[in-house]
């Protein structure tokens, strides 16, 4: 992808995912961008509901991704970084990525990431990378607190269309360095992590261990140091910093 690859807006549409699936099964693999302004089927990850009020921006980078489905992994990594490079131009606050897929200031929700692939031709693979962020509204219900670009102080011009075109500038660079230098984006990644260094609790379903997080994996795997010594790397899971207790709080 370029930053003129081009970018077909929506007013409304079920989810930019499932457009970009859809295209993907006609053998149409972009580049583009799919951009929307409000979506009726939003999707998060586990096939979660995605609150998308209008006037936020939700969007999908379709392109063709060479190295296969395998490849998929890292770029949930370039888009968050990608986010955050904008973020931190439009608004007075500093933006951190919630291992996998979120981007959030002062724990509050902006961003969620969604990135999906299948098998094409020749061994390569379609990647859809889906991002949702929210520039006007903070959507209620979401299952944790959330914000937007208007409630951090971003400039009233800031709308949909503008975080649009800084997003398709700032996301080329982050997939090439995914590609290319998946290390340096790791690196990167953890400069901006939420929780590095601190207590978090993962949830796998009705399983769930606590531990702090020391680093990513080589393949972006979140690196637990258990409370025994031991280090375990999650793959999958639902993140949350671990608050710790005043004890003496608690006996007031």
């Amino acid at each position: 992808m370029s930053p003129d690859t081009p970018v077909h807006w929506h007013d409304t549409i079920d989810s930019t995912n499932e457009e970009a699936r859809r295209l993907a099964r006609n053998n149409m693999y972009g580049p583009l961008w799919i951009a929307a302004r409000e979506q009726t089927a939003g999707r998060g990850r586990l096939g979660r509901a995605w609150v998308s009020s209008t006037g936020n921006l939700y969007c999908t980078a379709l392109f063709l991704e060479p190295g296969g489905v395998q490849l998929a992994t890292r770029f949930p990594f370039a888009a968050g970084l990608a986010i955050v490079d904008i973020v931190a131009k439009l608004v007075p606050a500093a933006p951190k990525l919630k291992w996998p897929n979120d981007v959030r200031i002062d724990g509050a929700k902006l961003c969620g990431i969604l990135v999906e692939a299948g098998a094409a031709e020749q061994g390569a693979a379609w990647v859809a990378a889906g991002m949702g962020i929210n520039v006007v509204h903070a959507p209620e219900g979401a299952g944790q607190a959330a914000t937007s670009l208007k409630d951090l102080g971003a400039n009233p011009a800031v709308d949909a269309a503008l975080v649009m075109e800084a997003l398709a500038e700032a996301f080329p660079p982050r997939l090439a360095q995914a590609r290319n230098d998946f290390p340096a984006l790791l690196r990167d990644w953890e400069a901006v992590a939420e929780g590095l260094g601190q207590t978090v609790s993962v949830s796998k379903g009705e399983e769930k261990v606590s531990g702090l997080f020391r680093s990513l994996a080589p393949d972006g795997g979140l690196r637990l140091e258990l409370p025994d010594g031991t280090t375990q790397t999650i793959r999958t899971g639902d993140v949350e910093l671990v608050k710790e207790v005043d004890p003496d709080a608690a006996r007031d």
